[in-house]
């Protein structure tokens, strides 16, 4: 996020950027509304306290705000199911949502499709999801609107021969957790000569 990263001395500025640093480790989305919202916020309260009133006034209708919001939340929200996963269609709203302000429309539903079908791959009932089970591979060849979901391992290498077969049924595969790529080792030395006289010193 560019906010985090920047270098800002003005107070009210530091505070926008906290609010978009908090909300994107929050949930990962949605900070280009809260930098709005908390300008809009700050543009109002500049204007009532220009016309008198107290900034403690402000402040206290902003925690009246505050809690009024998040007893409609509750009332509001889905509950999530027991132990389980939202259904898929819910899921796919979610990342709709996220996808749509960021993409045009024809790609977020298609990576909508592709992140979805992701994240119920690897879960588990009753366990946190792994997303390190997810991997984006950067396919240098292709375009965006050839992106999809591969449900196993992809291997970005070809064929290491023009014999070796394309199709293999009953095969054995050997798992390891080493690689088996060939790399040349890399040494660092250096000589370093001295005289008689200097060693001697």
């Amino acid at each position: 996020m560019l906010l985090h990263e920047m270098q800002i001395q003005h107070p009210t500025a530091i505070m926008i950027a906290r609010t978009a640093t908090a909300q994107d480790d929050e949930t990962g989305d949605g900070t280009t509304s809260a930098v709005l919202f908390t300008g809009e916020l700050l543009k109002y309260a500049e204007r009532v306290i220009g016309d008198g009133v107290h900034p403690r006034t402000v402040a206290d209708g902003f925690d009246l705000a505050k809690t009024r919001a998040l007893e409609f939340l509750d009332t509001f929200k889905i509950a999530g199911p027991e132990g389980g996963m939202y259904p898929r269609e819910t899921l796919l709203s979610v990342a709709k949502t996220a996808l749509r302000t960021k993409l045009v429309p024809e790609m977020a539903d298609q990576l909508a499709d592709i992140v979805t079908d992701a994240v119920l791959c690897v879960h588990q009932p009753g366990q946190p999801i792994d997303l390190h089970m997810v991997e984006r591979m950067h396919m240098l060849h292709r375009t965006d609107k050839d992106s999809r979901l591969v449900k196993g391992l992809v291997l970005d290498h070809g064929a290491r021969h023009p014999d070796m077969p394309k199709l293999l049924e009953n095969a054995y595969i050997l798992t390891c957790n080493v690689s088996l790529e060939y790399e040349k080792s890399e040494v660092n030395a250096s000589m370093v000569f001295s005289t008689a006289g200097e060693r001697d010193r």
